[in-house]
């Protein structure tokens, strides 16, 4: 079984993405084959952990998949590799609100780390911290025995006072430490209202910052102890996840055209795999560039990304526009998410947009985010009516209105409070909720299935 590690820490912002990329690119530069993993349902952090490892990135989410589904889902993405680096969200211990497992919170890094048998790697902010560390470290080894935390990397250490007195703390507690990084600006990279600037957006930048990750972890982390750690971990058998096995494929080989391009960056990789297994022929288009859609097309999806960052283009991009509302218009499948559905919309922040949706979109202040147990309202290309699936919502845009009579979704907030969201109308289906769709493989199927008819 692959060699396996995951990059953890006590909260955001301690540096995991920095040392889980620059490990991938590190390893992988010393010729190793890197299968790159991230816990939850982030789509930015897989985004640089392609380009450092250079093959495709993937999550791994208990809640969107079933906890059943990470084993066979993780055999399938390291298929081929020697190694794999698993980074976390958010600190180890922290998962679904409400919700726990023996390891922790419900899809949590310390949930995954679990359910993978691997050792953990935890990555901790050093800043305003000496002796204290020994409390942290000693707090978060025992909370949960059953999680192995298996060494340390010390991130932002001020200087070499700093990184002796620190290396006694860990000591303390008797956990190595496998790396010490010294602060280090070249290796930012840009963010926005969401996170970080998605790889595909930030180009050659990217590419840089990808590079500045690696050479830092290369001189600082013991990458040889990193491997050892790797191999440490527990013996995991089982299948592997499949898409062949998932969902029949149709007749005809319809033509699903995928929109991508820097303003649709939102995706899973196993969303293509499943679309191929059921019979489709997936061709992408990027809606800031394209101005017809692929030859042939009988189906569309429009992932999520950030179309409101590129407002202007996508609304001088008028052919597409136009043919993307004539498409749908003409009954033919359409599945939107996100910036998907901003895409839909009459206009975006005041720019003109496809005009499908009889809604405008603006961006707001306020963040909704966090996983939502939804039922369909109605039958849909994805879903039979009742249908119930979980997803995760994750935008500070608002769309007025924000449904139909009959929304897509409805679901109940923490206070048991009933929402409506979205869209479903003859063979469109458009909502903010981000879907996996391993966790539902049946919806592509389905959806496919209407391409072909």
């Amino acid at each position: 079984m692959v060699a396996r590690v995951v990059i953890a820490a006590p909260g955001s912002g301690s540096g995991k993405t920095t040392v889980a990329t620059g490990l991938m690119a590190a390893l992988r530069g010393r010729g190793h084959v890197v299968a790159p993993f991230k816990v939850g349902p982030d789509y930015i952090d897989p985004g640089y952990h392609t380009l450092a490892a250079g093959r495709a990135g993937r999550n791994l989410d208990p809640v969107l998949v079933g906890t059943h589904r990470v084993g066979p889902l993780f055999r399938h993405g390291a298929a081929g590799a020697d190694i794999a680096v698993v980074e976390g969200v958010m600190g180890l211990f922290d998962g679904r609100v409400g919700q726990h497992v023996e390891e922790g919170g419900l899809g949590s890094t310390a949930h995954v780390a679990g359910l993978l048998r691997a050792p953990v790697l935890l990555v901790v902010d050093a800043r305003g911290q000496s002796t204290s560390l020994a409390a942290l470290l000693h707090g978060f080894r025992s909370f949960r025995p059953g999680v192995r935390i298996a060494g340390v990397v010390l991130n932002q250490v001020g200087s070499d006072r700093h990184e002796q007195v620190l290396r006694e703390a860990c000591g303390e507690v008797g956990l190595p430490v496998i790396g010490s990084v010294r602060r280090a600006a070249e290796v930012d990279v840009p963010s926005r209202h969401l996170g970080l600037v998605p790889a595909a957006e930030h180009g050659s930048h990217a590419t840089r910052a990808v590079a500045a990750m690696s050479a830092l972890i290369e001189s600082s982390v013991d990458l040889d102890a990193v491997v050892r750690l790797a191999r440490s971990a527990e013996p995991l058998d089982g299948p592997l996840w499949s898409a062949h096995d998932e969902v029949t494929p149709v007749s005809g080989r319809p033509v699903v055209a995928v929109a991508g391009g820097p303003a649709f960056t939102f995706g899973y990789a196993e969303h293509t795999e499943l679309l191929k297994a059921a019979g489709a022929e997936v061709v992408v288009v990027d809606p800031l560039r394209d101005e017809r859609l692929p030859a042939g097309t009988t189906a569309l999806v429009l992932p999520g990304g950030f179309p409101e960052a590129h407002a202007e283009a996508l609304s001088g991009n008028e052919l597409l526009r136009h043919e993307v509302a004539a498409f749908a218009q003409s009954g033919r499948p359409v599945h939107a998410e996100c910036g998907g559905l901003l895409y839909l919309a009459k206009q975006l922040d005041g720019h003109a947009m496809c005009g499908v949706l009889d809604a405008d979109a603006t961006m707001t202040p306020r963040l909704l985010l966090g996983y939502r147990d939804a039922v369909a309202t109605a039958p849909s290309v994805l879903h039979p009516e009742g249908a119930r699936v979980t997803g995760h919502e994750f935008h500070r845009t608002r769309l007025t209105p924000a449904h139909t009579d009959r929304p897509a979704w409805t679901w109940r907030d923490h206070a048991g409070v009933a929402h409506g969201e979205g869209f479903s109308t003859g063979a469109l289906h458009a909502s903010y909720l981000h879907t996996h769709p391993a966790g539902n493989p049946d919806a592509i199927a389905r959806f496919v299935q209407a391409g072909a008819c």
